[in-house]
């Protein structure tokens, strides 16, 4: 029996002794409020991280949105415990529960996890452990647990946490979850077993049931097969896509936190996908094709939510908003939305340019913002290597079009460890980053507004499934960090270097990155080790432990320079080899043979390279169809 609405899970005293509180109360503005005894379905929606990070998450607003539109559906939410609730929950063995209703997690029917970056898998565990689920699918048998689904950017490779869960959506959400839920409704009226319900769903389009499938290895230990154990599973699972973003729906009464989270403001999602095709970007392969919403559904959304929610920003999402063909009128309309009404205008992933320049100056205090620019390679024949379409002469113009529109400030994001990269490559970090500090002191100083500030900040690549770079080997963290070393000697070494400050992440968190994006299933027992000897929240630099990971390794036998350092064969089947994200694996081939030359690759509006993402028949592969 669910627990009446105003009854918490945790008592006065308990909430008295965590850090805020309000993460674990629910009952935030727009939240849907329904009678648990009412409905045939009730699902937990996961973000396996604290309450201010997921959120701020736009996927699952539209999913707790999307089921919510279903009478018989009941969608709640629960998020990490941070660290001090987390010890109280085993202490006292007190169950993980929901926002809603503050019911167990356990009497959910579905327990629906998001994964986003590798660094949450503890978190997983976590979740998993307070709810008091067992670990493994295996474990689970009957109705008396949820049924445990992962969906996200992560399940592109689900392998290392195939044993966690009973089944793995890929894909988009909108499209298949109506289909499933019906499947469950059926079963549980028919007397179904938990194993032919997940038969059956094994069935359904972009559905993965790990337990399905058998995989063997070579000696060396690499992957000799991976095969459904039964016949009607299919050997390969194609990714579920939304072909016209305008038929779907969207969450235009959001959730409102009581409490200030990481995104505090109104999402409005213009596109998916990206036509340019960065050959280390994995978001700009697995979600293709681009797709666009148009200004006119746009426009009224984007009403609706500010009305809905009293936020006080409204920010265009999109892997690239300076591609979106309608910018110019939906910025424009919005100007005009928000004038004289305190509403501020975001507009994340903009190229510099002429066009971009002038729209920010329009919707920014220039005095007060920097300009984030992300060239990711110091030298040309770097940047023609990783794709990035982009030439010193444009990113020397774009700065100095911003600094002579008022900005001082700008913050330049690079990677190390790139295929192919050269010291020479690193050194050309600075150097650009020189280049721009110049072109700054090249205006009149009566018309500066002071210093100028150019921060660089590195981060180290981890080659990630179904890009070009998926082949690519790693490095151990002391190669890591000669390769910042490298960059900030030059640093010291530039004429302007007063102007320019140098950031650099740390090598331990890349490595782990690395095991998890591209392993197989016997990583998982490194990570279920890792998470018992007490890892979590390990994409937080405070409660990372490298040396208690490093111990999980050695005592589970697992060997990170299996995963990382070793070269791949072309012809080697790679955990994910099963998933269709519809980019062909001849297309990653070639361009990883164009990458290793220097070649570019045009974007999709200029020119279709065949990449595989036509047969979904939409967005940008039905507006080039030559």
């Amino acid at each position: 029996m669910a627990l009446q609405e105003n009854h918490l899970a945790l008592s006065d005293r308990i909430l008295m002794r965590v850090e805020k509180p309000a993460r674990y109360l629910g009952n935030e503005v727009n939240m849907v409020k329904k009678d648990p005894s009412q409905v045939e379905l009730r699902a937990a929606m996961c973000f396996p991280d604290v309450y201010e990070i997921g959120m701020s998450h736009l996927g699952m607003q539209i999913l707790y949105d999307l089921f919510n539109r279903r009478p018989d559906v009941y969608c709640e939410r629960v998020f990490s415990p941070w660290p001090d609730l987390h010890a109280i929950l085993k202490e006292q063995q007190l169950p993980l529960f929901t926002l809603e209703t503050q019911s167990p997690v356990r009497a959910m029917d579905f327990l629906i996890i998001t994964i986003q970056y590798e660094m949450c898998y503890t978190n997983i565990l976590q979740v998993l452990d307070l709810s008091q689920i067992p670990l493994h699918a295996s474990e689970r048998s009957g109705w008396e647990t949820p049924i445990v689904i992962g969906g996200g950017p992560c399940t592109y490779n689900p392998e290392p946490l195939a044993d966690f869960f009973d089944l793995f959506y890929i894909g988009e959400g909108e499209t298949q979850y109506d289909a499933l839920f019906d499947l469950y409704r059926d079963c549980r009226r028919n007397g179904w077993s938990r194993a032919d319900f997940l038969r059956a769903a094994a069935k359904l389009p972009g559905l993965y049931v790990p337990a399905l499938y058998d995989v063997t290895y070579h000696q060396d230990g690499t992957i000799q097969s991976f095969s459904p154990k039964e016949e009607g599973i299919p050997a390969k699972i194609k990714k579920e896509l939304v072909r016209e973003l305008d038929q779907t729906s969207y969450p235009t009464h959001p959730l409102v936190p009581f409490i200030k989270v990481t995104q505090d403001r109104v999402v409005l999602e213009i596109q998916r996908g990206c036509i340019r095709g960065c050959r280390f970007c994995q978001a700009g392969m697995i979600y293709r094709p681009t797709r666009e919403r148009s200004v006119s559904t746009l426009k009224e959304w984007a009403r609706e939510m500010l009305e809905s929610s009293g936020h006080e920003e409204i920010s265009l999402s999109s892997l690239s908003s300076s591609d979106y063909s309608g910018l110019a009128e939906l910025v424009s309309f919005l100007l005009k939305e928000c004038r004289g009404k305190g509403i501020n205008i975001s507009l994340p992933s903009l190229r510099i340019d002429a066009f971009s320049l002038d729209v920010m100056r329009k919707v920014q205090d220039v005095k007060k913002s920097s300009l984030t620019f992300a060239p990711e390679a110091g030298s040309q024949r770097l940047r023609d290597v990783i794709n990035k379409g982009l030439t010193e002469e444009a990113i020397l113009k774009g700065a100095a079009d911003a600094f002579a529109g008022g900005w001082q400030k700008v913050k330049l994001y690079f990677m190390l460890g790139l295929p192919t990269e050269t010291e020479e490559d690193r050194r050309e970090i600075p150097r650009l980053a020189e280049k721009i500090a110049r072109c700054y002191y090249e205006i009149p100083k009566e018309q500066r507004n002071g210093k100028c500030q150019i921060t660089i900040s590195t981060s180290f690549f981890v080659p990630k499934p179904f890009t070009p770079f998926q082949w690519a080997q790693m490095y151990a963290p002391g190669e890591y960090l000669a390769r910042a070393k490298d960059v900030n000697d030059e640093v010291k070494q530039q004429l302007n270097k007063k102007s320019l400050k140098y950031n650099w992440h740390e090598a331990d968190v890349t490595v782990l990155e690395g095991v998890f994006a591209r392993g197989d299933r016997r990583v998982a027992r490194a990570l279920e080790r890792a998470y018992e000897k007490g890892c979590i929240f390990d994409a937080w630099s405070e409660f990372f432990d490298n040396e208690t990971w490093m111990e999980a390794f050695a005592e589970t036998g697992v060997s990170i320079d299996f995963y990382n350092t070793r070269s791949r064969a072309l012809d080697e089947l790679l955990p994910w080899d099963f998933i269709d994200c519809g980019v062909t694996k001849e297309f990653l081939r070639r361009e990883w043979e164009q990458a290793k030359a220097g070649v570019v690759t045009p974007n999709c509006r200029a020119q279709c390279s065949g990449c595989g993402a036509r047969q979904f028949e939409g967005g940008v592969c039905v507006e080039n169809p030559n």
